[in-house]
């Protein structure tokens, strides 16, 4: 039997519930007590909009060359950021996750791999707040809607298989190498940087370029762009290229889970 594949979507399955009930609790938990409530999965990218604006755009002059999607330098960072943020905190939230719920894993049958699916499902719910806002900025901007944003939720799909992949291995590991989530955290660093989110891709030296060709999210963050702000339609090298990326991760993620999960409770 293959994982995952048809076991895992039996799981998906048979398990909706529970997702739905550790998606629910995880969202309601991190905003429990504050005031503005869930309006801070806003609030968070706009505030980090805001700072590398006026760092990269006013203070560095960042300036968007002719050709690009946009030459709007703020839409064009907010495009960039939001797969990114979405990313990245399930990965950084997952690495740790299954530690945190020890006692659930070690004192039941429980379904282990849906634990990052309900982390990155929970922060899915602040990329969608993050990406409805980005929409109705760029209809109010352009006084109309891209129907290329139809090609959107292709996009991510795949960045969810790369990231599902991906904290399952992280998740994973850091049960027997608590190191895990500190080497993750300094990986995350240095990806992001060679990520174009604040650069466009022209900008980065030639050294580097075969990185970014490398890098499943310059094609992730390259679709968003010309799915919300280009208007036209994203190559399809690129999206044949990312669905590689995303399906190789997911496939090995899930396979590597499965075999790690077996020793789970002795280690916990």
């Amino acid at each position: 039997m293959v994982f995952p594949g048809k076991l895992f979507l039996q799981n998906l399955i048979k398990n909706r519930s529970l997702i739905y009930q550790l998606v629910r609790r995880d969202f309601e938990q991190r905003y429990v007590g504050s005031v503005a409530g869930w309006l801070w999965g806003i609030v968070h990218p706009l505030v980090l909009l805001g700072v590398y604006t006026f760092v990269f755009a006013y203070a560095f002059g960042m300036r968007l060359p002719r050709g690009e999607v946009t030459d709007s330098y703020p839409l064009f960072l907010f495009a960039g950021m939001l797969p990114w943020l979405l990313f990245s905190e399930t990965l950084q939230r997952s690495s740790s996750a299954l530690i945190d719920q020890a006692n659930l894993i070690k004192k039941t049958v429980f379904p282990a791999e849906i634990i990052p699916l309900s982390i990155f499902l929970s922060t899915w719910i602040s990329h969608l707040l993050g990406l409805i806002l980005l929409v109705v900025i760029v209809g109010i901007q352009d006084h109309e809607i891209n129907a290329s944003l139809l090609l959107l939720p292709g996009y991510f799909l795949l960045l969810g298989m790369l990231s599902l992949g991906l904290a399952w291995i992280t998740a994973a590991l850091n049960v027997y190498l608590r190191d895990t989530a500190q080497v993750l955290s300094v990986v995350l660093t240095a990806w992001f940087w060679l990520t174009p989110i604040f650069l466009f891709e022209a900008q980065f030296p030639e050294s580097v370029s075969g990185v970014l060709l490398l890098n499943p999210l310059t094609y992730v963050v390259r679709g968003y762009r010309e799915c919300i702000l280009g208007g036209e339609l994203p190559s399809g090298e690129d999206f044949l290229v990312l669905t590689s990326f995303a399906l190789m991760t997911f496939i090995a993620g899930g396979l590597f889970f499965r075999h790690a999960k077996r020793g789970f409770a002795d280690v916990l």
